[in-house]
């Protein structure tokens, strides 16, 4: 599996349709000892003269500890079909403190800068954290938010710059 750096204005799908339709894996660490989960909320844009993503886990997952422990994360993101919803389904429903997720789903991890992505990606962000923050339910303005969250604990969010973006160009 090899892939080629690309351009953010170069992505297709656009962003919506990436984490609405095609879920992302966000994983953080090295080859040999990461974490995963499926996340399909995110957002891509400019913020702070740089091109950014956010991303949004819940305080409770263990993915979140291998993000606060790197500088570097990754949201790969797999082809939209039903072989990878099954892949999702675990990485989004089970913890890797409970189960080998990478060997359950048969995930290659692959180095990506100082993080590790999947060989099985078709696109690649390869993030540097520039900045995380709890959601504050007293800045909700809107009851969408706390129908979201009910009495759960909000998510927390992460802002990358974006280093590089690497696509697929061998299967």
């Amino acid at each position: 599996m090899s892939f080629t750096p690309s351009t953010i204005e170069a992505l297709s799908p656009n962003a919506v349709t990436l984490f609405r339709d095609t879920w992302g894996l966000l994983a953080a660490g090295s080859a040999e000892k990461c974490n995963t989960m499926t996340i399909s909320w995110g957002m891509l844009g400019e913020l702070w003269g740089a091109d950014c993503v956010t991303v949004y886990v819940r305080p409770t997952r263990y993915t979140k500890e291998f993000l606060d422990a790197n500088e570097q994360f990754t949201i790969s993101f797999l082809p939209a079909d039903a072989a990878n919803r099954k892949i999702h389904g675990v990485t989004g429903a089970q913890s890797g403190r409970d189960v080998d997720k990478i060997a359950l789903t048969g995930l290659t991890p692959v180095p990506a800068g100082e993080s590790v992505a999947f060989a099985q990606a078709q696109t690649v962000l390869v993030c540097r954290k520039l900045a995380v923050q709890a959601f504050d339910p007293a800045g909700f303005v809107d009851d969408l938010p706390r129908k979201v969250y009910g009495d759960e604990d909000p998510h927390v969010f992460y802002v990358g710059k974006i280093e590089q973006v690497l696509v697929r160009t061998s299967a």
